[in-house]
């Protein structure tokens, strides 16, 4: 008696998935204890007034320009060399390895230990950079709540999660062009190219050759180095 082959189907990465997963890792956690204690703090401290509105209208305008600046000139730093010194810090040097292998799912996300100085410097700033204390816990709920909303559409894109929607898939697009194309291009994550459109670094894909050092940032650094 003869059996077929079985073919065996692999089940679709869900959106359940995806939330199992993305709790495992300590950034999601340390940003959320930041938002919810800073939640908290503004709603102790009261002294509501029309600018609190205005903050988060302010931050979802400016926040895919500061993903751009943040990708390009911190994120893409190159090694620089003074003497015996190296200037390499360590979120150049994990999206280096991010870029080296996008799945890897602990490089997805911002490394916990440049999570101690960041999250302090927004709380410092909450709190010396505006006119009421009010208003710089309103700043801080929305940092937060907009590096929440980063570090899980970052992750999501490079997870196994199929987009659904047409916004999504738009976001999902231009981040994996970035990844899998030309580095030098593409550099929004949360949202689908606005702060690229208007910095020029958003040109039609069929026009932009894929890039050598896609998954090897700097690579001319590395070579001269080792020569």
């Amino acid at each position: 008696m003869s059996t077929a082959p079985t073919r065996t189907t692999r089940r679709a990465f869900t959106l359940a998935d995806a939330r199992r997963e993305f709790w495992k890792y300590p950034s999601p956690w340390m940003i959320s204890a930041t938002l919810a204690a800073a939640l908290v703090a503004r709603i102790v401290v009261g002294d509501w007034r029309p600018t609190d509105a205005a903050v988060p209208v302010v931050m979802v305008a400016l926040f895919p320009f500061l993903e751009w600046v943040v990708h390009v000139f911190i994120l893409h730093w190159r090694p620089k060399t003074f003497g015996p010194f190296t200037v390499d810090p360590l979120l150049a040097r994990e999206h280096r390895a991010h870029h080296m292998n996008p799945r890897a799912v602990g490089l997805i996300f911002i490394p916990w230990k440049a999570l101690l100085w960041v999250l302090p410097l927004a709380v410092g700033v909450a709190v010396l950079a505006f006119p009421r204390l009010g208003m710089g816990l309103t700043f801080l709920v929305c940092i937060a709540a907009f590096g929440l909303a980063y570090e899980w559409t970052h992750y999501l894109i490079h997870a196994d999660y199929k987009p659904k929607t047409r916004l999504y898939r738009a976001v999902w697009r231009n981040h994996r062009q970035h990844h899998f194309k030309n580095e030098h291009y593409w550099f929004t994550v949360t949202s689908s190219g606005t702060a690229d459109r208007v910095l020029r670094t958003y040109p039609d894909p069929a026009e932009v050759e894929n890039s050598p050092t896609v998954k090897n940032l700097h690579a001319e650094n590395v070579s001269a180095a080792a020569g």
